[in-house]
């Protein structure tokens, strides 16, 4: 080897886009490595139905292979699909949207917000998000080369977005806001009065609002609204929803993105050449989902209401203060008064009593203090799961 090469491989640099590289992985996912190395652990962490795709669902993917529907679809999704998701829209949500031209099925919402970000940002532009939040929003929004401004909601807002927070974050750069209510992981919902405070905002400084309502089928208390159907809202609002949480349906991967057909065929671009088209057999479950499967998620939201009734009120019980979440199906307690952070709590759970939580700072800063909570597992492991963590607070006394 001569001595140019040895040096040349002395100082390569990264092959990786710095951007990326500069990226953290998801809180959550670092957390459930340690748990899968774990036997006999009660789970109370990730965010999925413990309800099985129902039937009618599952038969309809089946007749799909059966039938030998095997081949591509439109890049928007099936036709038949893209009719009855504007339909569903405009009878749930009151916004009325083209089939042919204003709605994208996608590989989940996460892929749908992907694209949204990708269309919409330009480099150096400012995307205000909601924090505590899912945890791909700020990595979505520096992956399109945008920038992330958290708006941190509080627990004296009952972790709600006001309009005069929003005010207090927006800069001339500010191009996006990203929402998401229901609230992944507080349960929050937003308030109409304040939504429409919001509308006005956005209107007013010329905003896109792109909103994540994967979990609006399952609010609990008062109607759903979206910020969509509001006056002057639709034309610049992307909706975004999906088939994963009240259907059940997480490994079907099913979202779509509905929305101006500017910013939809924007969208459609990119998954065009990147995806081409969501999974032909997923989309024909879905189908059968917005057909006949609508008596399933009220079936499924009335268990999901009885067991968030169960961990709130074993929560304050036990001693960690938790609000009544509204919608979604996760509890947010604080960890008041135990002297650990989030991170500790959580781990030190896992190692002596085997239950896992989601430490709070995985979802933003602003989450420490806290942790998520699932209640789409069974009463019974709740239950088990309360027992174990009021053990563990005793310990800690």
């Amino acid at each position: 080897m001569t001595k140019n090469m040895k040096d040349s491989k002395s100082v390569r640099r990264s092959y990786v886009a710095e951007h990326i590289a500069a990226l953290p992985k998801s809180g959550i996912r670092v957390f459930f490595d340690l748990v899968n190395t774990m036997p006999g652990v009660i789970s109370l962490g990730v965010g999925e139905p413990d309800f099985t795709t129902p039937w009618t669902i599952r038969e309809s993917g089946m007749f799909s292979l059966e039938k030998g529907h095997t081949s591509y679809t439109s890049n928007l999704g099936l036709p038949a699909l893209r009719r009855e998701i504007c339909r569903y829209v405009s009878e749930n949500y009151q916004v009325e949207y083209s089939p042919e031209r204003e709605c994208l099925v996608t590989i989940g919402v996460s892929e749908a917000l992907d694209l949204a970000m990708r269309a919409l940002i330009n480099p150096g532009d400012e995307v205000i998000y909601t924090a505590p939040c899912f945890v791909s929003y700020p990595a979505e929004i520096r992956m399109a080369h945008g920038v992330p401004v958290v708006l941190e909601t509080r627990r004296e807002d009952a972790f709600s977005m006001t309009a005069a927070a929003l005010e207090k974050v927006i800069t001339p750069k500010s191009r996006v806001l990203l929402i998401n209510f229901p609230c992944n992981p507080t349960g929050a919902v937003l308030d109409e009065q304040e939504m429409e405070k919001i509308a006005r905002i956005a209107i007013d400084r010329d905003l896109v609002v792109v909103t994540d309502e994967i979990y609006s089928e399952l609010r609990y208390e008062g109607r759903h609204r979206s910020i969509a159907s509001l006056p002057g809202m639709r034309d610049r609002t992307i909706f975004l929803h999906g088939f994963s949480k009240a259907f059940a349906m997480t490994g079907w991967r099913v979202g779509y993105a509905c929305g101006p057909h500017e910013i939809i065929d924007a969208m459609m671009k990119i998954h065009q050449y990147a995806i081409m088209c969501a999974t032909t057999t997923s989309q024909e479950a879905a189908l059968e989902a917005l057909r006949r499967g609508r008596s399933e998620v009220e079936r499924m939201r009335s268990s999901y209401l009885e067991r968030r009734n169960l961990i709130v009120d074993g929560f304050n019980r036990i001693g960690l203060p938790c609000l009544l979440p509204k919608g979604a199906f996760y509890a947010f307690p604080a960890l008041d008064g135990t002297g650990l952070s989030s991170m500790d709590f959580a781990r030190t759970l896992l190692e002596k009593e085997q239950v896992a939580v989601v430490p709070g700072n995985a979802f933003g800063d602003c989450g420490e203090g806290f942790i998520r909570c699932s209640y789409a597992a069974s009463s019974g492991d709740i239950i088990e799961a309360l027992n174990r963590m009021d053990r563990f607070l005793n310990t800690l006394k």
